[in-house]
């Protein structure tokens, strides 16, 4: 009960990427492997899973330390432990997203879906399960169906960073009014620029 409690905590206050205050070297880093998985996520399907999962480790990490520095007082006196922390849980997320391709997808998918739930729908206990459950449907579907949903996936999650760093770069812009349209136009075409140059690839 103690881990789920601390679970939906973490959830409920997690800060979303698009208004946190990235740096700019990171916002054009995540922009240009975003660029990289929207256009070339199928070609480089694993490659892409590495990024795709890194970035999530990454962002989750962070998330997460707030509490790891209360949990590890030692973490909290250290800056260099603070700092390899976020790269080493992107690594770890990064490696199984390389190595198991079905989970990958489904992950992905899952996870796009809790991150749209969290964003727009709020942290409620009924809002989380039920994108929760809707999250587990399109992952299952997703790899029932692995190119298409891969390159969909792919795209998506591409468009996603591009979006994220668009959002930073650029604060004249209202997260509430320009996310939607920005995130489907580049997944649009990103989708499309995919299906159109991987036709003849397995």
């Amino acid at each position: 009960m103690q881990l789920y409690n601390t679970f939906y905590a973490i959830i409920k206050n997690m800060q979303i990427p698009e208004i946190a205050n990235l740096e700019t070297s990171e916002l054009l880093i995540m922009a240009g492997l975003g660029l990289a998985v929207l256009l070339f996520g199928y070609r480089i399907k694993k490659v892409a899973f590495f990024i795709v999962w890194f970035l999530v480790g990454y962002y989750l990490s962070g998330y997460l330390m707030p509490f790891i520095l209360n949990s590890v007082p030692q973490i909290a006196e250290n800056g260099l432990y603070q700092m390899l922390i976020p790269i080493a849980g992107g690594l770890l997320l990064a490696l199984l997203g390389f190595s198991i391709e079905k989970l990958c997808v489904g992950g992905i998918c899952f996870a796009l879906v809790l991150v749209t739930t969290v964003r727009y729908f709020g942290t409620e206990m009924q809002v989380l399960a039920i994108g929760g459950i809707i999250g587990v449907i399109v992952a299952g579907f997703a790899v029932t169906m692995m190119k298409p949903a891969t390159i969909i996936a792919t795209a998506v999650a591409g468009a996603y960073a591009i979006t994220v760093a668009i959002l930073n770069l650029v604060p004249d812009l209202n997260p509430e009014v320009y996310y939607w349209p920005i995130i489907v136009g580049v997944s649009a075409v990103g989708s499309i620029f995919q299906f159109s140059t991987t036709k003849r690839v397995e």
